[in-house]
């Protein structure tokens, strides 16, 4: 069994804010996917289901963002589920818009739930990093995090992203990460990307 774990914080108020993209993520695949009702336990929100024939527990926590780790190694004591088959969603601010980025291990780059997650089982587990930028400011970080996602954003990235997400999850439950890294960023471009790749049909038009 593989363990997807979605980061976010509990409750309406936060459902639609930037740092609750890894809760959208796993939603959007429990969706995809038929996955069961959630139900709660051990500290979170679970859905099992199955992709390509491998069981998947996708994991809400709800214990706040900077207590994640609570419930993720609550469960995976008692699934015995090693930390590389744990995978976690999550924002990152060190990412433009729309990338997708795919690791084991390494450090926890500010975020607090990443941080509590090492501190209670180790990190050497999968990170599947979203990105949602971040403003020019280092003072408005903790606001932009907290922040809604705007209507530009879900039209423009977010909803083909997490929609890209979950088509390709086959994918990942393979254990194939690479693959689901480029697959995604073929199926749904970062807006960067998409500039990108504009300017460079520019160039070779002579415009």
């Amino acid at each position: 069994m593989l363990i997807w774990v979605g980061l976010g914080n509990p409750s309406k108020k936060h459902e639609k804010q930037r740092h609750n993209v890894g809760f959208m993520a796993v939603d959007e695949i429990a969706s995809e996917y038929s996955f069961g009702s959630w139900r709660e336990k051990m500290n979170a929100h679970i859905a099992e289901g199955e992709i390509s024939g491998q069981k998947i527990m996708l994991v809400k926590p709800q214990t706040f963002m900077n207590r994640s780790g609570i419930s993720v190694s609550q469960i995976s004591k008692f699934y015995k589920i090693s930390e590389t088959s744990i995978y976690v969603f999550y924002d990152d601010i060190d990412l433009k818009s729309g990338q997708i980025k795919v690791k084991i291990g390494g450090g926890h780059g500010g975020h607090n739930g990443l941080r509590d997650i090492d501190q209670h089982i180790g990190k050497e587990y999968w990170r599947i990093r979203i990105g949602i930028g971040r403003p020019h400011e280092k003072a408005l970080v903790h606001n932009w995090v907290l922040n809604d996602f705007s209507l530009e954003e879900r039209r423009s990235w977010l909803d083909l992203l997490l929609r890209a997400i979950a088509m390709e999850a086959p994918i990942l439950a393979e254990q194939q990460q690479e693959k689901f890294m480029s697959r995604v960023a073929w199926r749904a471009p970062s807006p960067s990307q998409l500039q990108k790749k504009n300017q460079q049909t520019g160039d070779e038009n002579g415009i």
